[in-house]
């Protein structure tokens, strides 16, 4: 009888560029993605479209990246999820953990190659999104069920992990994190401490059309601020705003605004939705939104850590996949 085949754990993630150089490339995958781009008879021209939205941001776009170390962290930081999540899945079962990146490299061609080099037949696909959309994990699972067809691969037994907003582990594990962050507030100002929970945001028509992501980030939103037992005001909102359409509110922007009005002086951001570092922690909350806090008399602003390799978070991510493999 022969060794058993490992199984195939693929992390779905946005990527991001590698350089500055990749910046405009990596939009161009971004808006070429028919998830992103979701127009009447849009298949006639998302790639013109596209290649011009990715000129007209890429500068703009490097600038942010230029600040934050010329690149994206996400793949290094991915990296050391797969690596965590491979370690504590070894006592149990033998797992080769790739990741596919939906924007930049490695992508789900790599992936796949990966996959097949190692034997693998049975795959668990896991989104580093805990909460779905059709522009996140859905535009992942249809990008990995197109690469297969386009290579006519059959044999792959796939499982998906479609959400786990309220999975247990994951919420200890933001509240973990929001403890280091209220631990670095002088503890006679503890009590003044106001936290903005802030996900990335979604138009609202897609809301409209059934996407669940919204009614999901407040769920994840209701268990962490109820297990968290944190005893302050807490508030949830929205950033990356992205075109002319009407997105979720209220934005970032505008609570911290309306909170410096109210004469709020501490505040703490947690990324709710973001399970790493990226531009939109480290450059629209950290740098974009502290800068504006400051403007607006805040005194104090910090960001709670991202999940990034958090024991609970490898976890949660070992306990989902468990629960697809185990009779």
């Amino acid at each position: 009888m022969g060794k058993e085949k490992p199984l195939g754990v693929v992390l779905l993630q946005l990527g991001g560029p590698d350089s500055l150089s990749s910046v405009e490339p990596f939009l161009y995958n971004l808006f070429c993605d028919p998830d992103i781009i979701d127009l009447p008879l849009a298949f006639l021209f998302r790639r013109t479209l596209a290649g011009i939205i990715a000129r007209r941001r890429a500068t703009r776009v490097q600038q942010f990246y230029a600040r934050i170390g010329g690149r994206s962290p996400i793949l290094n930081l991915t990296r050391r999820q797969a690596s965590a999540l491979e370690r504590g899945l070894r006592p149990v079962i033998d797992a080769r953990v790739v990741i596919a990146m939906r924007y930049w490299h490695p992508m789900t061609d790599e992936a796949i190659d990966t996959l097949l080099a190692a034997g693998v037949e049975k795959v668990v696909l896991l989104p580093l999104y805990p909460q779905y959309s059709k522009t996140t994990t859905g535009s992942s699972v249809r990008e990995w069920e197109r690469a297969l067809g386009r290579r006519g691969l059959r044999h792959f037994l796939v499982q998906t992990v479609t959400e786990y907003c309220e999975h247990p582990l994951y919420v200890a594990a933001l509240v973990r994190n929001i403890g280091i962050a209220l631990r670095r507030v002088p503890s006679a100002e503890r009590g003044a401490v106001h936290l903005v929970f802030s996900a990335h945001g979604t138009p609202v028509s897609l809301v409209r059309r059934g996407d669940p992501y919204k009614a999901q980030i407040e769920k994840t939103y209701a268990a962490v601020v109820r297990e968290g037992h944190f005893g302050l005001p807490h508030h949830l909102c929205y950033q990356s705003k992205v075109g002319p359409q009407r997105w979720l509110e209220p934005s970032l922007d505008g609570t911290i605004e309306r909170l410096a009005r109210e004469r709020v002086s501490h505040l703490i951001v947690v990324p709710i939705a973001f399970v790493s570092d990226h531009s939109e922690t480290l450059w629209e909350i950290n740098i974009e939104a502290r800068q504006e806090a400051k403007r607006l008399g805040i005194r104090y602003f910090d960001m709670s850590p991202a999940l990034h390799t958090a024991p609970e978070y490898i976890a949660a991510l070992r306990d989902l996949i468990m629960q697809k493999v185990t009779p």
